[in-house]
């Protein structure tokens, strides 16, 4: 199957599915001589991991990774790096009676549209379980661009029209220790707990909700994206809207950019740099030097348990709940996603960077 690779210099390509036996990823291009062990990606695995809160799964997988090859004493050879994790927690029977329907909003309808037959247990390859593989493989990403002096960091910045009060949010260091030491990952505490009260109401109710990650890239240096076709927005948009639960990308302003005017758009140059940074710290597909921001707007979980009308294979009508573990809402566990994803864009285009002049 086409389309499961990404990167031109620091390639990545995922494979495996939801009920599989287990899942993996493939990273190519990474210098030699980057430290890197197991405990460094299973770091950013176990923040993927469902929270002990009422709006996650109750699958539990120890998302143990293992490196197959790439790495010799703690560092990387230059090789193909080769990460597998193990599917544990595993039942299939939980969607035999679903095998012939199609549920609403997933991706059993047009994935038998394109290939004529699906994986029906838990999605497959569509399910968000493959993001697991772009975690493993992200970190490693992370990890390189770290030695540039660019930090990752991505929070929740709404849950059901829940939005966090941005003049109670700390900066740098602050900012990391009250986002990771939340488990909703919302640096503003008294709206993590109202996300939490609403996300219980959904869940009672049958229901799921949607959201906002917001994603701050630190210490990106100025120089990256490849015009016209590869700029570096672009790319980051295509990464992100890559995730399954993803809907839409803004960067800087973003859609509010549409609302203003040339005269409070433009970030004004002074001798220390830039007065603002409406553009998201990209300017013509290049990065500026300023942090980059971006938000990804996520659906709502497909699977709900309340009634929806469907088809199924023969066309026939169906009336369908789904049942099963299934989180109400992405947030917080598609935060180390989105981390992953910009930190495999900027690894690739940080290495092209230095390919583009003497």
């Amino acid at each position: 199957m086409a389309g499961n690779t990404t990167g031109d210099i620091f390639r990545v390509t995922t494979w495996g599915e939801s009920h599989g036996a287990a899942l993996g990823a493939i990273v190519d291009g990474c210098p030699a001589g980057l430290e890197i062990n197991e405990s460094d990606i299973q770091q950013a695995l176990d923040r993927r991991r469902p929270a002990k809160t009422v709006a996650a799964t109750a699958r539990q997988e120890g998302d143990r990774v293992e490196i197959l090859s790439g790495v010799f004493a703690g560092k990387t050879t230059g090789t193909p790096i080769s990460l597998l994790i193990r599917n544990s927690d595993v039942r299939s029977s939980d969607y035999e009676k679903l095998k012939d329907i199609f549920r609403p909003g997933h991706g059993d309808f047009t994935y038998q549209q394109k290939y004529g037959s699906r994986d029906w247990r838990g999605g497959g390859r569509a399910s968000g379980r493959e993001t697991a593989a772009r975690v493993a493989a992200g970190a490693i990403a992370e990890k390189l661009i770290a030695t540039a002096g660019m930090e990752v960091l991505a929070y929740t910045q709404a849950i059901g029209g829940i939005a966090i009060n941005r003049g109670k949010m700390p900066a740098g260091r602050d900012l990391r220790r009250l986002v990771r030491g939340n488990i909703l990952f919302c640096p503003d505490r008294e709206a993590a707990a109202a996300m939490e009260e609403i996300l219980a109401a959904a869940h009672c109710a049958g229901d799921t909700l949607g959201g906002v990650v917001e994603i701050i890239v630190c210490g990106c240096p100025a120089g990256l994206g490849e015009p016209v076709f590869d700029k570096i927005d672009a790319a980051l948009a295509a990464a992100l809207m890559s995730i399954g639960s993803v809907k839409a990308v803004e960067i800087g302003d973003g859609f509010a950019a549409a609302q203003m005017k040339g005269s409070e758009f433009n970030d004004q140059m002074v001798k220390k740099g830039f007065q603002s940074n409406h553009a998201g710290g990209i300017m013509a597909g290049i990065t500026n030097g300023e942090n980059l921001v971006l938000r990804a707007y996520c659906k709502p979980v497909p699977s709900i348990g309340k009634e929806q009308q469907t088809l199924d294979t023969e066309g026939k009508a169906r009336n369908i709940k789904i049942q099963g573990r299934h989180d109400v809402c992405v947030l917080p566990r598609i935060i180390p996603v989105c981390e992953a994803m910009v930190g495999i864009v900027l690894a690739d285009h940080w290495l092209r960077q230095r390919a583009a002049r003497i």
